[in-house]
């Protein structure tokens, strides 16, 4: 296989294997999860060959066209950072996928999860390996969708429901922007590849596009104040949270912050918002975390905590901070996708995931302590764990700058000290001490429930020893790729005493280790704290409850089942519509120039007709003179009829006879569905109406027909343009095979036109059947209750 077309397949094989995963669940629903498994693992060995390649500074590049006649493709590349994020999303979601199954065993709908699962996976890599611009906007939305998908899979409990309907409109906010800061990026380079974007910042609308991103990847990345849609996710099964907190979905928002760095970062006011949101996500991630007693909800927050770091390191810019966004993402993948299966198998297990209602389980479940323990070694940021020289890169370029740096270093350093407290509450309070009885008798998980937990902290560890391999093959292309320049890798498994980073450290363990132990102290605190605040969650609920009752007041205002006041609405906005232009843009002087006022006869000209063609123009005055003067509405309808017979005779007479069959079977079909309709209807035989509404519809009736004849005038008395003519005739035969010019324009050139003509006539054809049907059954039933009196 040619590795363009395997790039391409990278992004397609998921959706495959969502296609066939309800079929194979059906088939085959015991092996449901190693089957499925086998499209990631095959993605992760396929994405090993690039390795060498980008290390050695080659990108590789493939693209599919989407639109050729506007230059439009489906462009995809492989560099340092978009192959790091790859294999991690495939890595860890082989590893989820083969976790799902065992965990949701026996749901009826499982085959519909894993299919929601692997689309969700296919859309993640589509969005890091995606070049476009389109086509990341294309699959960032996706990823919302079948998030939303996921999140409320559980469909038959309001929270659930409720949580993915605030993922989606949270997230498809930054989706919009993200739109439209693609089309301004569009404009202003003249291109949509991403690879070929030079710096933004000296362009005129740089704030703008910069806005733009930035509420993209902020909605995405749960960001404050964005941040709250994310714990709430938590109602999505555990596998789900697994894969969404790891390497999915909200990680989306820090791929395109670094992969825009070379094009949007440098400036003042990249690096100043990033800090400040970064960081006031980080802390507050940090302390909600330390809030919860919920073992998904405490991870879950400490993920918020997590991406505010990340945001926090890429706003810094400087090349060790770029070099701890690569370590620190693998390593908070490894240990946050475990951790999370963790929390799973201890739910699925004990029946509970309350912290303080946990405890001794390492006896009971030793392979899952095992997990969870080399997991939080590396949350903690022990040496020789990823998260260690994540947290010595963080540390080492922020010790000795300008005040700034100094202030970044205090917040970074409480995040650190507050998530390795959390590290150190999941992994021993729910493992150590004193045995605990659970709903459930606690017992060990299935192997395919621990192989995630097992490999994923053991990668943390190992990964993290080879430094040499990890620091030339995935931290300096994927830094490099974030800086727009060469990155070397600090990476050494040597410690120096001498080093202010590793003294910054041992100060994070310890302040971590004194928060471990006054965590339910802290808790109480907090909670108090919180109380007595509005949450954004709040805020949430309020704006979109206003936002129902605006809509319900617009829709009683404009909607109100008055077809009469709807059809004076329409024809005074039809008045507007035509004389508001006409007057504006001179239309009386193109129809009677001021110079030719004193000659009426150049003007006004009477049209030279036959006597039998006036006669059908004195057929069409006195069939609306008739509908004018009817009694009643039966009459009106005949009358109506009569002068709209008129006018088909007049499109024939004047060479158009497929309008004038179109018309005539238009009237024919008129007449008799109304005098249907009207004599089964109970409706009083005359309109009763007062003058005020009669002088109302008269004027609109006079002014629109006006309007009508004067723009018809206009467009009769200029030059008639005939290329658009021409082009039907030159090429109805040859293209649309069709030597009927007119019939061609209405199935071939506007075709769709005329099926939604149909679907109009067809809509109200239906309409009228069920009103007929409601008024023979209203009659029917005093039958039939007078056939049972009797």
């Amino acid at each position: 296989m040619e590795l363009n077309a395997g790039i391409a397949l990278v992004a397609i094989a998921p959706f495959i294997a969502a296609l066939l995963a309800p079929l194979l669940h059906r088939f085959a629903a015991p092996t449901l999860g190693w089957l499925l498994a086998l499209v990631p693992a095959a993605i992760f060995v396929f994405l090993l060959q690039f390795l060498g390649p980008v290390a050695a500074g080659q990108t590789v590049a493939t693209a599919i066209d989407w639109v050729p006649a506007y230059g439009l493709k489906l462009s995809f590349l492989i560099d340092g950072l978009s192959l790091t994020f790859a294999l991690t999303i495939s890595g860890v979601g082989t590893l989820i996928v083969l976790y799902a199954p065992a965990y949701l065993k026996g749901h009826v709908h499982l085959g519909r999860f894993m299919g929601f699962m692997l689309a969700f996976m296919g859309a993640m890599l589509g969005l890091v390996l995606a070049d476009s611009l389109l086509a990341l906007f294309g699959f960032w939305e996706l990823t919302s969708v079948t998030s939303f998908l996921l999140i409320g899979f559980d469909h038959s409990r309001q929270a659930a429901r409720r949580a993915a309907v605030q993922a989606l409109v949270i997230t498809n906010i930054g989706g919009m922007a993200l739109l439209i800061g693609a089309i301004l990026v569009r404009q202003l380079s003249g291109s949509w590849e991403i690879s070929a974007l030079n710096s933004l910042a000296d362009e005129p609308l740089y704030g703008l596009v910069l806005a733009c991103f930035l509420l993209a990847a902020f909605t995405k990345s749960a960001q404050v104040p964005f941040h709250f849609w994310l714990p709430n996710a938590m109602e999505a099964p555990t596998p789900v949270s697994a894969f969404l907190h790891s390497a999915t979905m909200v990680q989306a928002g820090v791929y395109l912050l670094a992969r825009l760095s070379p094009s949007l970062g440098g400036t003042v006011a990249w690096s100043t918002i990033l800090l400040v949101f970064g960081g006031a996500t980080l802390i507050w991630g940090a302390l909600a975390a330390l809030k919860q007693t919920d073992l998904k909800q405490m991870l879950a927050q400490t993920t918020i905590a997590s991406l505010g770091l990340l945001v926090m390191l890429i706003g810094l810019g400087s090349e060790t901070a770029t070099a701890a966004v690569i370590v620190y993402f693998v390593g908070h993948a490894f240990y946050k996708a475990a951790l999370f299966m963790v929390v799973g198998a201890i739910d699925h297990e004990t029946g509970t995931r309350d912290i303080t209602a946990l405890g001794g389980l390492a006896d009971r479940m030793p392979l899952t302590f095992i997990g969870a323990a080399l997991a939080a070694l590396s949350m903690f940021g022990l040496p020789y764990t990823l998260g260690f020289f994540a947290k010595e890169e963080m540390y080492a370029g922020l010790s000795d700058g300008p005040w700034q740096d100094i202030f970044a270093l205090a917040v970074l350093v409480a995040g650190n000290v507050l998530l390795g407290a959390v590290g150190l509450l999941v992994a021993i309070k729910p493992f150590l001490g004193a045995e605990v009885t659970t709903p459930k008798s606690a017992h060990e998980a299935p192997i395919a429930m621990l192989a995630g937990p097992l490999v994923l902290g053991a990668a943390g560890v190992v990964v993290a020893v080879m430094t040499d391999w990890f620091g030339h093959s995935v931290l300096e292309p994927g830094a490099t790729a974030i800086m727009g320049a060469p990155v070397p890798s600090h990476l050494t498994l040597l410690i120096n005493p001498a080093s202010i980073a590793l003294w910054l450290s041992v100060l994070t363990w310890a302040l971590a280790v004194l928060v471990y132990q006054q965590a339910a102290t802290i808790r109480t605190l907090l909670r108090r704290a919180s109380s007595a605040l509005w949450t954004a969650d709040q805020v949430f609920d309020a704006v979109m409850f206003g936002l129902i009752r605006f809509a319900g007041a617009v829709t009683r205002a404009l909607h109100h089942g008055r077809l009469e006041l709807y059809l004076v609405t329409v024809f005074a906005m039809l008045a507007l519509a035509l004389f508001v232009p006409f007057l504006a843009l001179g239309g009386i002087d193109a129809l009677l120039p001021l110079s030719d006022l004193g000659d009426w006869s150049a003007r006004l000209v009477w049209p030279d007709l036959q006597p039998y063609e006036w006669a059908v123009a004195l057929l069409a005055v006195v069939g609306l003179g008739a509908v004018l003067v009817a009694r009643n509405r039966l009459v009106a309808i005949v009358s109506l009829g009569i002068q709209g017979t008129a006018v088909a005779l007049i499109f024939l007479l004047f060479g158009a006879p497929d309008l004038a069959f179109t018309q005539f079977m238009v009237e024919v079909l008129s007449v008799v569905i109304l005098a249907l309709v009207m004599t089964r209807l109970r409706l009083d035989e005359r309109d009763h109406r007062p003058f005020e509404d009669l002088a109302r519809d008269g004027t609109l009736a006079v002014v629109c027909g006006a309007g009508v004849s004067l723009a018809l005038m206009v467009v009769l008395s200029g030059t008639l343009d005939t290329r658009l003519s021409d082009f039907f005739t030159a090429t109805s035969v040859p293209i649309a095979h069709g030597a009927n010019i007119v019939n061609v324009i209405l199935v071939d050139y506007r075709g769709f036109d005329t099926l939604g003509e149909i679907s109009v006539v067809m809509g109200a054809g239906i309409a009228i059947l069920a009103l007929l049907r409601r008024k023979k059954a209203a009659a029917a039933k005093p039958a039939r209750a007078r056939k049972a009196a009797s």
